[in-house]
């Protein structure tokens, strides 16, 4: 695998931690692959399937941290009233969240790394942002695993007992390592779900505008989500590729990682070449 590069990029007042892959010498494929982490994710949560995905498939991979996750930089007051001051954003996040890390976060650090048509591989809230900016933007491909299309009840109960394990269990500990601020990327993402006017959160219509071709993977098991998260993508994304896997969670790519890697490769080869 040719080396990985660690670096931070700024966009508008916000450094974000980005670790790049280049394309190898003997490149198999043409590709870029990014990839979009979980709501409490980051760079190092990604462990080393990134770096082997890219390996395997001979192909220029991203990875990044969002702002208030891994390294980049934090969310001041991450619990106060939302804002933004200087190009700065601050306080709670809002419900279009994810929104704004798609249309205009992540295009602004595409452009800056000068990669257009990405493959976007997504997990959780990464799959939501990767539908998107996929309904808006011109992309090779498009993998999600665990997305969120809508908010179900299971979701709001797992997110809930989460907070629960944070404040009273084990979890913040077992986050620490990943994020310079636990504080941030949790609450960040925890006040966000849990807020009434969350629950009207509905990307379903915008997903009749994906054109790229499109595969949704979810783990029977998930005490984030059903299956009506990507039967719901299927309705309305004629191209898109089901994969449902017994025995799995809601994080595919561990819990099944060699049958994800499998499909994600085949996926690829796939692909037209650009």
């Amino acid at each position: 695998m040719s080396p990985s590069h660690m670096t931070k990029i700024k966009l508008q007042s916000s450094a974000l931690e980005v670790l790049q892959w280049p394309r190898p010498p003997q490149a198999k494929s043409e590709h870029t692959l990014v990839f979009l982490h979980e709501g409490l994710g980051s760079v190092a949560m990604w462990r080393e399937w990134p770096a082997q995905l890219c390996e395997r498939l001979g192909c220029a991979g991203l990875v990044y941290s969002r702002q208030g996750y891994g390294q980049s930089d934090p969310v001041q007051d991450v619990r106060g009233p939302s804002g933004e001051t200087a190009g700065q954003r601050h306080g709670r996040l809002l419900p279009d969240y994810m929104h704004r890390e798609a249309l205009e976060v992540l295009p602004a650090l595409l452009q800056a790394l000068g990669i257009a048509r990405p493959v976007l591989i997504g997990h959780s809230d990464g799959g939501t942002i990767a539908l998107i900016h996929a309904s808006r933007f011109d992309v090779a491909g498009c993998v999600v695993m665990a997305p969120h299309v809508m908010v179900e009840d299971i979701s709001v109960q797992a997110i809930a007992a989460a907070k629960d394990a944070y404040e009273n269990g084990p979890l913040r500990q077992r986050l620490a390592p990943y994020h310079a601020d636990v504080d941030c990327a949790f609450w960040q993402w925890n006040d966000a779900w849990l807020s009434p006017d969350f629950r009207a959160f509905d990307i379903r219509p915008a997903l009749t505008s994906i054109q790229a071709p499109l595969l949704a993977i979810q783990g029977e098991g998930d005490l984030y989500g059903t299956m009506a998260q990507i039967d719901d993508i299927a309705a309305r994304v004629p191209q898109a590729q089901l994969l449902k896997l017994p025995q799995c969670g809601h994080s595919p790519h561990r819990d099944q990682a060699e049958v994800v890697t499998q499909a994600i490769e085949a996926f690829v080869q796939g692909l037209p070449k650009l």
